[in-house]
């Protein structure tokens, strides 16, 4: 135990603290943290001691988790002392705090309470090792190893309930196992009677920020760059091989490659916004260098990724329907009455007791085979949620904070402070805009009437969606499809209009069309409802949109490229057309259901 004790905290815990230390005499109260998976949780219920100059926090990690990359970077941020384990294992606490089980909690000097890092246990995972008790040190139910496991031994054990994860020579590990719903509480005392009487009914931390972050809705939904009349549909998955985002392991089907093109040639851009939600374990076993490369494609058609550990909630919260699977994340969304469509759901890996099971049987199925833009707006228009999601993520919903508080100080055995309890609100994301890189290809029908119908797609279009109209390609500046380029009727980028690198929005559009001469027109986009438009032959124009609905200014920039070559006609046609759309003040765009005015103003060179 004293190798490496050089690396041992001498403050605020330690040698020598007593001496060093400004408050010594605090509880001691220890976060273990085994991965980033586990810290979303334990994350939720630290501010549950701010403001106590009682409390002195502490954190460590025990290193037994498969997926500890990323761990020592986020306890680093948190700004809290870390312990090296092995000291964490010599140090008296008053009150240590788990996400999981692992790391030979039993050794710890305090007492020790327990929280799910999802929603109650439910899932199947093979006996762990001895001392290296944490769900993914265990193999899965649905791998070679745990269905191995599972035959010789009898059923995969569920994490969190079977006595080969909660005890420990008999003995339960965790002194409080924090659970959310009676069900949890009937389900262990079946599986595990020695550990029931550790059992405390204390609710959902995580959920209950949701359901209190609901009445921003909005603001979250503008800041992933949702418009007016899109849907936002959130790609959800958790780890390992039988996931949505797995390869299906041997023999197991991989829907993703196949798929992921797809939502760029089903969905218009202007119609839908998709954003995908990957489980920690996806990030930190593979690296998020390496996701961000496999989804790069689509990134550069739309898609957003969102962080897996602060932006997760707000995107459910703003989803207008979730592709998921049976990860706690897709259970989360239909307790909150969102469409759920399951991509995945291997149900030999549940719990067959627990309710995630019972939703996993009766919620619609994506069919991979069928249009997937015609199941997702089944899916919205048809939705009826299911009961079961709702009544049993929490039984005490709104109730977390007052009911962990309470159970942390009486473990402790001190008073609680005087100000009531509460958790964190979900913090509003910064803005991501949308940035399609890939080449547009976009469809126009321009009325008698002045107004431009506009339907555009990340990449070619089915083929029998331009029957009827005109297409022409809108190519961002920064495509990594740079032979795009040359091909471009527009070509658009969007920046700061005082940027010294682009000169100014004139300087740069004019540059761009001497670049490129079969481009038509060039459009600097300077904030999400405005750009600057130069066409070929013509003047510089502003084109503005209502802030509160706004246009993507790319799309109405290809709006009035469709409208001054409607019925062609030459260069004087153009003027013509030109004039009128000022004489007018703009002109409407269509894109689905919605239509907004776009404004068009004349500006000067300068």
């Amino acid at each position: 135990m004293t190798q490496g004790r050089a690396e041992w905290l001498r403050v605020p815990v330690g040698d020598g603290a007593v001496r060093w230390a400004t408050r010594g005499k605090c509880l001691r109260v220890l976060v273990v943290v085994h991965n980033v998976t586990s810290a979303t949780r334990l994350l939720d219920v630290l501010p549950l001691f701010d403001g106590d100059l009682r409390i002195q926090l502490l954190a460590t990690c025990p290193q037994s988790s498969a997926f500890s990359a990323g761990t020592a970077e986020l306890l680093a941020g948190t700004g809290v002392p870390v312990l090296p384990w092995e000291q964490a294992l010599q140090t008296p606490v008053d009150l240590a705090v788990s996400a999981s089980f692992g790391g030979e909690l039993e050794l710890l000097r305090g007492k020790l309470a327990v929280l799910s890092h999802g929603v109650g246990y439910t899932k199947r995972l093979a006996a762990p090792d001895t001392g290296h008790r944490t769900p993914d040190a265990g193999a899965a139910a649905g791998t070679e190893a745990g269905a191995r496991a599972g035959s010789e031994s009898g059923p995969v054990p569920v994490f969190g309930q079977a006595p080969q994860w909660v005890l420990s020579d008999g003995v339960p590990v965790a002194d409080a196992l924090v659970l959310s719903h009676p069900e949890q509480c009937d389900r262990l005392r079946a599986a595990c009677p020695e550990a029931a009487p550790t059992a405390v009914l204390a609710g959902d931390p995580c959920f209950d920020r949701v359901l209190a972050a609901r009445p921003y809705r909005e603001r979250f939904r503008r800041a992933l760059g949702v418009r007016a009349g899109q849907r936002l549909i959130v790609l959800n998955s958790t780890w390992n091989p039988a996931s949505f985002f797995g390869d299906g392991g041997t023999g197991g089907d991989d829907l993703l490659p196949a798929l992921l093109p797809r939502l760029a040639r089903e969905f218009p851009v202007d119609e839908y916004r998709f954003a995908a939600v990957l489980h920690p374990n996806i990030w930190h076993g593979h690296g998020p260098g390496q996701v961000r490369a496999w989804l790069d494609r689509a990134r550069r058609g739309g898609l957003a990724l969102i962080d897996p550990l602060e932006g997760w909630r707000q995107a459910l919260v703003a989803a207008d329907a979730v592709v998921g699977d049976h990860g706690s994340v897709t259970f989360y969304a239909a307790a909150l009455g969102t469409p759920v469509l399951l991509a995945a759901a291997p149900l030999h890996e549940l719990d067959p007791e627990a309710p995630i099971s019972d939703f996993m049987r009766v919620a619609p199925r994506l069919d991979p085979g069928a249009p997937l833009r015609e199941q997702v707006d089944r899916l919205v228009e048809r939705h009826r949620p299911l009961p079961g999601p709702a009544e049993f993520t929490t039984s005490v919903p709104g109730e977390a904070a007052a009911r962990l508080r309470s159970l942390f100080y009486s473990m402790m055995g001190a008073a609680e402070p005087e100000w009531p309890a509460s958790l964190q609100p979900l913090p509003l994301p910064g803005h991501e805009p949308v940035s399609v890189t890939v080449p547009l290809h976009v469809l126009t029908r321009v009325s008698h009437r002045g107004e431009v119908t506009m339907t555009r797609w990340a990449g070619a279009p089915p083929s029998a969606g331009c029957a009827d109209g005109d297409v022409h390609i809108a190519v961002h500046e920064d495509t990594r499809d740079v032979d795009g380029l040359e091909l471009a009727d527009v070509v658009f980028r969007d920046g700061r209009p005082d940027d010294p690198r682009f000169g100014s929005p004139a300087l740069w559009t004019a540059e761009v069309l001497d670049r490129h001469p079969g481009c038509a027109l060039a459009a600097f986009v300077a904030g999400p409802s405005e750009c600057v438009v130069r066409p070929r032959g013509g003047r510089l124009l502003g084109l503005t949109s209502a802030p509160e609905a706004p246009v993507d200014p790319a799309a109405a920039a290809s709006a009035l490229h469709a409208l001054l070559g409607a019925g062609d006609g030459g260069g004087n046609a153009v003027a013509g057309r030109l004039v009128a759309l000022l004489a007018d003040g703009g002109f409407t765009v269509r894109t689905g259901a919605r239509s907004a005015r776009v404004r068009v103003v004349g500006l000067s060179p300068g």
